[in-house]
């Protein structure tokens, strides 16, 4: 029998390693970019519920997020904002006035201070940037 040739040997483990580690960086960007993806689309979910109200309710901006949820007439449920590797999943809302409710503590921040220039706003309450290089309050 003839011996076997370097390249008919197959793979070495190093490479193998080096492979496998390359995989997972990939899924692991992947995962982190669909986390992100799903957190605008709650972040627009909740800004077109907050449309409605206003639309329903005669130009007027609800004055706690909670008439949203009121009945299940706008949403169910807040849903969580995840923001991964920055602050634990959270659907916590912070109220007040666009000074005072960003606090980079994660979940949400929503303006209901009527004499704010920004009343009526929602914000993701993130002030770390995702993986776009964009600010999470920017949204």
């Amino acid at each position: 029998m003839r011996p076997l040739s370097r390249l008919s040997r197959g793979f070495t483990l190093l490479e193998l390693m080096f492979v496998v580690l390359i995989i997972s960086v990939l899924c692991s960007i992947v995962f982190r970019k669909a986390k992100e993806g799903g957190t605008q689309g709650n972040l627009g979910a909740i800004r077109s519920a907050i449309q409605t109200y206003y639309a329903d309710q005669a130009s007027t901006f609800p004055s706690s997020l909670s008439a949203l949820t009121a009945g299940g007439q706008y949403l169910g449920a807040f849903p969580p904002a995840v923001l991964v590797g920055y602050h634990q999943d959270s659907n916590s809302i912070r109220e007040g006035s666009a000074a005072s409710v960003i606090n980079d503590a994660g979940g949400w921040a929503y303006d209901n201070d009527s004499s704010d220039a920004d009343f009526g706003k929602l914000w993701v309450n993130c002030t770390h940037t995702d993986t776009k290089g964009s600010v999470w309050t920017a949204y």
